[in-house]
């Protein structure tokens, strides 16, 4: 198998996109000030001052809405060549306009909303070929996604299941994903929405895949389609079913309750890392300096100081 040389920044959701001036904002939200937080560290990635940023809004049903929000989330960062590209259906997919500014993109950014439009906007289209092609052959190329858009990435993706019946027989639906990475199934907005048993199931039913639980403000960057490095504010959780003793998934009915033995999981938090293939939890740590606190602070407080009276909004994802 091709070991790519480009990048994948799985995001859970709600981002911190720097627009929140409440003093206590960042106590209250656990978030580790703006310039430290995820966007910026898809910034740091792409190794430019003003990398080219190609946000893909079709997950959503407010495309531009939220394109527009993160044109400004990125503005702040310094990044003055933002575009979104609000593609609506397969055949805006194969527009030569939007082709082409996938092989000029530095970076692409898919929104949150509903992952099957994207699975079924993208599944078979030349821009997904094109962001393939990339990630494989480029060093510098980063493929992003957050919410739905992270869930998209695997060749699995969990596209229903709600959190209170998750651990009952069928109440999870998985289908394809866009096949970015393999062996993989990743769930968002996973402490807030306690979706921990739908990974669980997910994993139980394919005990090949190891699950990727995302927390809100919380991702991973993938490099070389193997090692994982949790950044963000909160937790990472990962579902290992590949040592599964016993489970009861093939003999009950559909919605019967879902017994599972030995089904392993690792909580991970910002600068731990977690190999895919050796299958294996790697306990680094990552908290910021002396100097780095001091310096977002002030950040942060200046900021503030300039957007004094407005609130900025950050929009919940469908998924």
């Amino acid at each position: 198998m091709l070991i790519p040389k480009g990048k994948l920044i799985a995001i859970g959701g709600n981002e911190d996109k720097g627009s929140e001036n409440e003093p206590d904002y960042i106590q209250r939200n656990n978030l580790n000030f703006f310039n430290l937080q995820i966007l910026g560290k898809f910034k740091k990635e792409l190794g430019k001052e003003d990398p080219r940023i190609e946000v893909i809004s079709s997950a959503s049903k407010i495309p531009y809405e939220i394109g527009e929000i993160y044109h400004e989330a990125f503005t702040k960062l310094g990044c003055t060549n933002v575009e979104s590209m609000h593609i609506k259906n397969p055949e805006d997919a194969q527009k030569t306009e939007f082709i082409e500014r996938i092989k000029q993109a530095d970076g692409v950014l898919f929104t949150g909303g509903n992952q099957l439009r994207l699975s079924t906007i993208y599944g078979e289209s030349e821009i997904l070929n094109i962001l393939k092609r990339r990630y494989l052959e480029e060093e510098s190329f980063i493929i992003a996604g957050t919410s739905a858009g992270a869930m998209a990435m695997s060749d699995t993706m969990i596209y229903r299941g709600s959190s209170a019946e998750s651990l009952l027989k069928g109440e999870v639906k998985v289908t394809n994903g866009l096949g970015l990475i393999n062996n993989v199934v990743i769930d968002t907005h996973f402490v807030t929405r306690g979706r921990f048993g739908r990974l669980a199931q997910a994993v139980a039913t394919n005990p090949l895949l190891i699950g990727v639980g995302l927390a809100d403000d919380t991702g991973v960057i993938i490099s070389g389609g193997n090692n994982l490095e949790a950044i963000g504010s909160g937790l990472v959780i990962i579902v290992d079913g590949f040592e599964m003793m016993h489970t009861n998934i093939t003999e009950i009915r559909e919605g019967s309750p879902i017994a599972i033995e030995n089904l392993i999981v690792h909580v991970m938090a910002r600068g731990n890392h977690y190999d895919l293939s050796k299958r294996k939890f790697e306990a680094k740590s990552l908290a910021p300096s002396a100097s780095e606190i001091e310096k977002e602070i002030n950040y942060k407080k200046q900021h503030n100081s300039n957007n004094n009276g407005h609130t900025g909004e950050n929009p919940a994802s469908e998924h």
